[in-house]
């Protein structure tokens, strides 16, 4: 009889083999490791997590400059001219008519009159222009009228050619040619007259922008 036969078999019932039996855990240390693990998996997530939501709120408005600025290209320096300082006012408008219309040269200096420029002489062109000027009109005056005078009365006339003479005054000729009709309407003339004397204003480059504070912001 074997020795692991139990006591009182008689025989009957023997164990043989040298494989025995293996004994399982217990089934509640199983869950606590189980338990250990899952509550170690959810520690990780929740840590990822905060480390994104204080990555989206802190770096974003980082990331968008970033990424503004790999696109943005500064704007081009370009010298803005000085705004004029003379005024209508300062301005002696001579008026000649060039053109077989009578009465269009009274008409023009009333009209320039009430829009602030002083008046000189108001007459026919002489013969070196009369009948000969094919446009609006042409400017004549000394060569200190092209940078002053002459951009006034622009506003005023479109489509003028500028020429200078010799005289030593400071009044200009505004001769009036075949095309002229009438003056720019005053809306569009006292417009390109405040252009003309206003000061530009600074222009914002984007490039240079700073983020606004967030609402999370301290």
């Amino acid at each position: 009889m074997s020795m692991l036969t139990p006591p009182g078999m008689g025989g009957k019932y023997r164990v043989t083999g040298d494989t025995y039996p293996r004994m399982r855990r217990p089934r509640k240390r199983r869950r606590i490791v189980t338990a250990l693990i899952a509550g170690a998996v959810a520690l990780g997530l929740a840590g990822w997590g905060t480390v994104q939501l204080i990555d989206v709120f802190t770096d974003d408005g980082e990331k968008t400059a970033t990424a503004r600025g790999a696109d943005c290209k500064p704007a081009p320096r370009t010298a803005a001219a000085p705004p004029l300082k003379l005024r209508p006012g300062q301005v002696t408008v001579n008026v000649y008519n060039a053109t077989p219309r009578g009465g269009l040269a009274k008409a023009a200096a009333d009209e320039l009159k009430k829009r602030g420029f002083t008046i000189g002489k108001v007459g026919n062109a002489t013969a070196a222009y009369d009948k000969k000027v094919k446009n609006t009109g042409v400017l004549l005056g000394s060569s200190t009228a092209v940078k002053g005078p002459f951009l006034l009365l622009g506003t005023q006339v479109k489509g003028t050619t500028a020429k200078t003479d010799t005289r030593k005054t400071k009044d200009v000729d505004l001769i009036l040619g075949t095309a002229f009709t009438t003056l720019s309407p005053k809306p569009t003339a006292d417009r390109a007259l405040t252009a003309l004397t206003t000061p530009p204003r600074p222009t914002t480059n984007p490039c240079t922008q700073t983020r606004a504070a967030s609402p999370t912001d301290d």
